[in-house]
C-alpha cells in the first residue's frame, strides 16, 4: 500500500508547501488534464503543494495522504482550523445577519478557524460568520460514526464525491469515521485493507460494521439494515442487508468480500 500511486507523490517528492482549500468543494484530479476526478476536498482542508504548473497544483491531502491535482486558484494560505461543520450544510455570512446577501454554502466536514463570537454566530479568521449550532470543535468528535452517516441520508450519489452536494460509498464512510476521529483512507479497497478486524463469513452484523464488495462499501445501521451511497438509488440510502447482498450479486457486483468491525 505504501507504493500505491494514489498515496505516493510522484518522482519521490517530499515536503512541499502547506496550503488549504479556499472554496466549498474542490475536485482532486488524477491528472492535470482534469479528465478523471478521484476525490474531492472541502473548505479548510489542508494539503501539501509539491508544484504548480499551468494553473494546476500537485498536492497531497492531509486527511488521508491522497495525491492529485487541484486548480491552483482554489488554494489559500493555511491556518490552524478549530471547528468543523457538524450539520448537513451551513452558510458563511459576511455579517452576523441571516438576511444579508452573499452567503457561501459549506457542507458537513468543512473546516474553519473560529476567532470570536457575536450573538448567535461564530466569527472566522476570514471575517465570515457562521451560526453557532452548525459548528463543532475539532477536539469534540462524534461518538458514533453511524449517526454521521445517517446525517447524509438522501445526499445524491457522485462518483468521487466527498461532500453533501454529492458523495460516493467510500466518501460516506470516510466522512463518518473522520468526524469520529478514526483514521480512514479515501477509497473502498484501501478502507477494506486498513480498517477494523475481519469477521468470519456469516457473522451477524452490528451497528457500525463495514461490509465490502469489490469496489463498494456499506455501513451497518443494525443487524438487518445498512446505509450506503450507491448508484442503484443514486443517493445515500437505507437498504435491508440481505436485499443489498442479493441485489449487488444479481447486478454483477459479486459477493461480500469482507465484513469488518471497527
Amino acid at each position: 500500500m505504501s507504493h500505491d500511486p494514489r498515496l505516493t507523490p510522484a518522482n519521490g517528492q517530499t515536503g512541499g508547501t502547506p496550503a488549504q482549500i479556499g472554496v466549498a468543494v474542490a475536485d482532486l484530479w488524477r491528472a492535470p488534464d482534469r479528465a478523471t476526478r478521484d476525490r474531492q476536498l472541502q473548505w479548510g482542508e489542508h494539503v501539501q503543494v509539491f508544484e504548480t504548473r499551468d494553473g494546476m497544483s500537485y498536492v497531497q491531502a492531509a486527511r488521508d495522504g491522497y495525491v492529485g491535482y487541484v486548480e491552483a486558484d482554489l488554494l489559500t494560505a493555511p491556518n490552524d482550523t478549530t471547528h468543523r461543520v457538524a450539520v448537513p450544510a451551513t452558510h458563511l455570512y459576511p455579517r452576523p445577519d441571516i438576511k444579508v446577501p452573499g452567503a457561501i454554502w459549506l457542507g458537513f466536514g468543512a473546516r474553519l478557524r473560529v476567532v470570536s463570537a457575536s450573538g448567535n454566530f461564530f466569527e472566522t479568521d476570514q471575517g465570515h460568520f457562521v451560526p453557532k449550532p452548525h459548528l463543532r470543535p475539532l477536539n469534540a468528535p462524534f461518538a458514533d460514526p453511524v449517526t454521521v452517516a445517517q446525517m447524509h441520508f438522501g445526499v445524491p450519489y457522485l462518483w468521487g464525491g466527498n461532500s453533501t452536494l454529492g458523495i460516493d460509498c467510500s466518501g460516506l464512510v470516510q466522512a463518518a469515521l473522520l468526524a469520529s476521529r478514526i483514521e480512514c483512507p479515501g477509497d473502498s479497497d484501501l478502507q477494506e485493507a486498513a480498517l477494523g478486524s475481519a469477521l468470519p463469513q456469516g457473522s451477524a452484523p452490528c451497528r457500525g460494521d463495514l461490509l465490502f464488495w469489490k469496489g463498494h462499501v456499506a455501513m451497518a445501521v443494525d443487524d438487518q439494515t445498512l446505509i450506503h451511497a450507491n448508484a442503484h438509488h443514486m443517493a445515500v440510502a437505507y437498504e435491508p442487508i440481505e436485499t443489498a447482498i442479493a441485489r449487488i450479486a444479481d447486478q454483477g457486483g459479486g459477493p461480500v468480500t469482507a465484513h469488518k468491525r471497527l
